[in-house]
């Protein structure tokens, strides 16, 4: 609520009495010069998309329960047979006999209300990959009332975009605009579903564009109002045109708290192609495991600014390692596309095509550099096996006491282990080392962009740093690769 201030009734006196004994000027008032803008009218809008959106219903089928009355009588014989009972006699019921086998009947059960567009004229429909999951039987209801049943053709659980197909024809497709032309604090509307209310308008205003929130898409941020049903509706521009798919809502009541998110359609449309020749979306994978740059980190290691991917494990016999990345390395261009943020590299890298041969360019301890790579398919994550320690421990080194650390060299069974070429262990974090987050078993692989290979080298590169200032230091720790900045006590 805002708050006014009013002024004490014995100043207003007071100027009255002052203006009573004054000269009354008088000055013509300046025009004004507003401008005036009209509220938005969306009726034309609902009049030219609302045939295009369906109502999707989605049945699964489970094990027909008894009759009305049986419920509460067959929980207590479960009871009763859990625990080797003699059967009670239950009145209008004979003495039940377990039958763990005995086959149950099955019928449909509801399982969920969501919402969905006509994509092209046969049939094909665009809705939310989470609103088909685990159905049995999907049902789409056009906005002239008729009913059909539809086939699942293809979902993508990464992007939430599925495709399901009706057997109509004549159908009022969309029209798909372009998502690049989109501007925050445009007004868009949104027609669906939510609580299973058809047809329901809502509009808003575009908040953000780009907002990261999942692997693969760079999301719509709108407070187009935005419920359970809604999932899958189209997000629509004030030309008419589809600019997204109503997907995801921040919530804390799991209700619409003015932050609602939509899946881009230039991204959507490019993965129902694909669901439509195969069923299935096929992406470009490198097989590495990829971090944020700090500012901290690229200051320290002397990038200039935090951009980039940082490379944290190389997955072993993947198009990482045979291309030449190395755990440590940061990613700054993919195919002459720059990488502004981590979250960047894996939709770049998912967009192209398995086979083909790419350029990633990494900055490597000072200096970067182009790199050949040829991508593969995107496949479930390997597991991660953990490093040896049945190796005895060599001699430890103390170089390192100025920075909190003590050292010693790995073993040849530790590196080969760990796929290094060299490295030390930490032995002991202590102060400075310690407030950075370095611990005990962590293996430093490189320090102020040098390459460690054992504890001479270790040695050495130190003795040649100022003591005063921060040093970056490149770690493994298990299967992770990661900078830390440690900063001398002063």
């Amino acid at each position: 609520m805002t708050l006014q201030v009013i002024k004490p009734l014995r100043s207003v006196f007071f100027a009255l009495a002052l203006a009573s004994t004054a000269v009354l000027v008088t000055t013509p008032l300046q025009p004004v010069h507003a401008q005036a803008r009209a509220l938005p009218d969306f009726t034309d809008l609902v009049d030219q998309v609302g045939p295009s959106v369906v109502n999707i219903r989605t049945l699964e089928k489970v094990a027909a329960r008894p009759g009305p009355g049986f419920q509460g009588d067959e929980d207590m014989l479960e009871f009763f047979r859990r625990f080797g009972l003699p059967m009670p006699n239950i009145p209008g019921h004979p003495r039940q006999v377990p039958r763990p086998n005995r086959p149950q009947p099955e019928e449909d059960q509801p399982r969920g209300v969501g919402s969905g567009f006509v994509l092209t004229s046969d049939g094909f429909i665009m809705t939310n990959a989470h609103v088909v999951e685990g159905a049995d039987e999907v049902l789409v209801t056009l906005t002239d009332k008729r009913e059909f049943k539809a086939k699942i053709i293809g979902a993508d659980k990464r992007t939430d975009v599925a495709v399901v197909k009706i057997e109509a024809v004549g159908l009022p497709a969309v029209k798909v605009g372009d998502v690049s032309k989109l501007r925050v604090g445009e007004w868009v509307m949104a027609i669906g579903s939510p609580f299973g209310l058809e047809s329901t308008v809502t509009a808003g205003i575009v908040s953000a564009k780009q907002r990261d929130t999942g692997d693969y898409l760079p999301f719509i941020q709108t407070d187009v109002a935005i419920n359970p049903g809604n999932s899958g509706g189209p997000l629509i521009n004030m030309r008419g045109e589809v600019v997204g798919i109503n997907s995801q809502i921040y919530s804390r009541s799991g209700g619409f708290m003015g932050i609602s998110f939509a899946i881009p359609m230039d991204e959507a449309v490019r993965v129902s192609e694909q669901l439509r020749s195969s069923g299935r979306v096929s992406r470009g994978r490198i097989g590495v495991q990829i971090d944020q740059v700090s500012k901290d980190v690229a200051e320290s290691i002397g990038l200039g600014k935090p951009a980039g991917a940082l490379v944290r494990a190389v997955e072993s016999g993947s198009p990482a390692e045979k291309a030449g990345i190395e755990a440590g390395d940061i990613i700054t261009k993919f195919d002459g596309k720059a990488i502004d943020k981590s979250s960047d590299l894996p939709r770049i890298v998912g967009s192209t095509k398995p086979g083909t041969k790419s350029t990633v360019t990494v900055f490597r301890r000072g200096s970067t550099k182009d790199l050949s790579i040829t991508i593969a398919e995107i496949e479930a994550d390997k597991p991660t096996t953990k490093a040896s320690t049945k190796d005895e421990k060599p001699k430890s080194s103390s170089a390192g006491q100025v920075l909190g650390l003590t050292v010693s060299d790995l073993s040849e069974a530790q590196r080969k282990d760990l796929k290094v070429r060299g490295g030390v262990k930490i032995d002991a974090a202590t102060e400075a080392a310690a407030r950075a987050g370095l611990r005990e078993g962590d293996v430093i692989i490189a320090v102020a962009n040098i390459e460690v290979v054992g504890v001479k080298e270790f040695e050495s590169i130190l003795s040649k740093l100022d003591k005063n200032k921060p040093v970056n230091v490149l770690f493994r720790r298990g299967e992770w690769t990661q900078y830390a900045v440690i900063r001398p006590s002063r």
